[in-house]
């Protein structure tokens, strides 16, 4: 792993050299013999100089005096209102995460948070109730200052207690968060009432960080004598930009607050810009879409590519009030779908096999004839990002695999990962005859039609969905398996079943997501890791164990600079791809949303790494009406 400290060393200078603004330091201890990018624990006594935000894998781009984020207008002006849809009941304002019942859509708007991300930039948290954050050289503990202004609704100061309350009711309430937290926080130190320490049980990583800008904050003195883990229709004491004004089961709707206490930071200037924010719920998608047409939604989401093409056509008279758009977001990356082996069954425990079955499926065909010609397809399991090993591997690449060579086959340092392209019209005879070659290689035979093995037993094989509109695409692969001999069926399970049947293995291929959040570093383990191949939830359905990617996945999640995590990242990938673990399908899918000429919308171009209607730094946040402009 020398190459690997070589590299580390090298990407520190050229980062110490470049600083633009001030970022969080991070020091490199000596590297370990495997794990080159792991920094050694070396406690510090004393805080670093607190900063304004942080980023552990590259420089921030925004400086400590930053007006706004580039994608805001901070001189939009208030008022007005939107209206969206939701397909959940209203039932819970509770905000606790985990307990059955879902959240009410658009409760993240109440609610504040710690840090923000910022959606032009992978990997960057601005303060929110923060003002201040300083990580220790040996990245154990992280330094937290709050705003001295920050308060709740009834004007109570929001303090460490609030944040350590809120860290124990996540702790207590919710098995995700449970889990998750307890895998790293070692212990909060208050300090004072505006500042605390969160103590890593080894070093802070990605993950860990982001983790802290998703939660949220909620206030101890106010549920001193309420259950914070229970759902309940009583609108919460909260400190966000918004405030519920009334609902009912079928709607909610959000007043923006006017005295909100965050409303001139950078972070939060040019967004909440409307005065009320109402979700309509419609259990059925199509009464949804029509809806929109009608005029009762503002903004619609279309994520049936059928519907973008052919179900939007209003009447003369409102269709030029009608625009339709799409964004390239790069916040998730991967495979939106693909196809998962069960490497617990004996008859995938051969690379030959499976990627006789990954060459059988054609792409181009289902994407021609139910697609209309709109997906691309994954070659990577980092799709749609830098990560994404493309080409020959690097010279960099090459000297970290290089430790593991006799481990992996020599496809991995000498070609390209691809896959057959096909004509889309008509099977993909090239493609399966190089399939039939390797079950031959892999000892399956084929006698009157069928493949049958060294025994005689016939290569029968399930594929398992939940999803029932997935039978168009799966049902013409089960065609092309049957030219190859092959008894597949096609089972569409309930929601209850389909989790059983992911914690048992009880399936052969399953049809499934697998696409992360950009960076990816904090979900490498848990759906590729050797120890969660032994878990009934979590990722890694395929049961892959091995102990080239565990490596890897350590590297990665410990990588000290975007550089450094590219490298690492790129090499991860070709393992995988090489190891034929799914059939890749469809990458991440642009965003087509369509909306009533009714806004004004910044340049939201550069802000590629959030979504318009989800997350926590929405891009629809940063619109505004333009009823409001023309009434001024």
């Amino acid at each position: 792993m020398d190459h690997v400290t070589r590299l580390l060393s090298s990407s520190q200078r050229r980062r110490a050299a470049g600083r633009r603004h001030a970022t969080v330091s991070v020091v490199r201890c000596r590297p370990l013999a495997v794990a080159a990018l792991l920094l050694a624990a070396n406690c510090l006594a004393e805080r670093p100089p607190y900063q304004h935000g942080i980023s552990l894998l590259h420089d921030l781009k925004y400086p400590i005096d930053f007006a706004h984020f580039e994608y805001t207008n901070p001189s939009a002006p208030k008022g007005g209102s939107l209206t969206l849809s939701t397909t959940s009941p209203i039932r819970n304002f509770s905000g606790a995460w985990g307990v059955g019942v879902a959240n009410a859509a658009g409760l993240e708007r109440t609610m504040d948070r710690l840090f923000v991300r910022s959606a032009d930039e992978p990997s960057a948290l601005y303060g929110s109730l923060v003002d201040g954050v300083a990580l220790s050289d040996d990245r154990k503990s992280l330094f937290i200052s709050l705003h001295a202004s920050a308060r709740w609704h009834d004007g109570v100061p929001i303090t460490s207690h609030d944040v350590q309350f809120s860290y124990d009711v996540m702790d207590k309430t919710s098995l995700a968060g449970k889990s998750y937290l307890r895998s790293w926080v070692e212990s909060i130190e208050i300090v004072n009432a505006r500042e605390l320490v969160i103590h890593h049980r080894e070093v802070f990583t990605h993950s860990n960080l982001l983790a802290l800008s998703t939660f949220p904050m909620r206030p101890a003195h106010y549920y001193a004598d309420r259950d914070p883990g229970k759902p309940t229709l009583e609108p919460p004491l909260v400190s966000g930009a918004y405030r519920i004004a009334e609902f009912d089961r079928d709607h909610v709707v959000y007043r923006r607050v006017d005295d909100y206490w965050g409303r001139d930071l950078p972070v939060h200037r040019g967004r909440y810009n409307f005065e009320t924010i109402r979700y309509d719920v419609y259990r059925d998608t199509t009464v949804a879409r029509e809806a929109f047409r009608k005029g009762l939604l503002d903004v619609f989401w279309e994520t049936d590519v059928r519907y973008w093409h052919t179900s939007y056509d209003v009447a003369a008279s409102r269709a030029a009030r009608l625009r339709r758009d799409t964004r390239r977001v790069g916040k998730a990356i991967g495979q939106e779908r693909a196809l998962a082996f069960n490497l617990e069954r004996e008859m995938f425990r051969d690379a030959r096999v499976r990627e006789a079955l990954t060459l059988a499926f054609d792409f181009e065909w289902q994407n021609r004839v139910y697609h209309y010609d709109s997906q691309h397809r994954a070659l990577s399991y980092f799709a749609g990002s830098s990560l994404a090993a493309v080409g020959l591997p690097s010279e960099q690449e090459i000297a970290l695999l290089a430790e593991y060579r006799d481990q992996l086959p020599d496809r991995v340092f000498t070609k390209p990962f691809r896959l057959p392209v096909s004509t889309g019209r008509g099977p993909n005879r090239e493609a399966l005859e190089r399939a039939r070659h390797l079950l031959a290689e892999a000892g399956w035979r084929l006698v009157d039609g069928r493949l049958l093995d060294v025994h005689g037993r016939p290569f029968t094989l399930e594929i398992a969905t939940q999803q029932a509109w997935a039978k168009r695409m799966l049902l013409p692969y089960i065609e092309s398996l049957a030219m190859l001999g092959i008894d597949a069926r096609l089972r569409l399970l309930d929601n209850v079943t389909a989790v059983k049947f992911k914690r048992q293995r009880r399936f052969d291929m399953y049809f499934r997501g697998l696409d992360f959040l950009n960076p990816p570093m904090g979900q490498l383990h848990t759906y590729f890791g050797s120890a969660s191949a032994d878990l009934q939830t979590g990722g890694n359905i395929t049961a892959i164990r091995d102990p080239v990617v565990d490596q890897l996945v350590e590297l990665a999640q410990r990588a000290p600079s975007m550089e450094v995590a590219t490298t690492v990242c790129r090499a991860l990938d070709r393992v995988l791809l090489w190891g034929f673990y799914h059939v890749p399908l469809n990458m991440p899918a642009e965003e087509r949303f369509l909306y009533w000429d009714k806004f004004g919308r910044p340049d939201d171009s550069v802000a590629k790494y959030e979504y318009l209607v989800d997350g926590l730094a929405r891009v629809i946040d940063s619109w505004w009406s333009n009823d409001v402009e023309r009434e001024h």
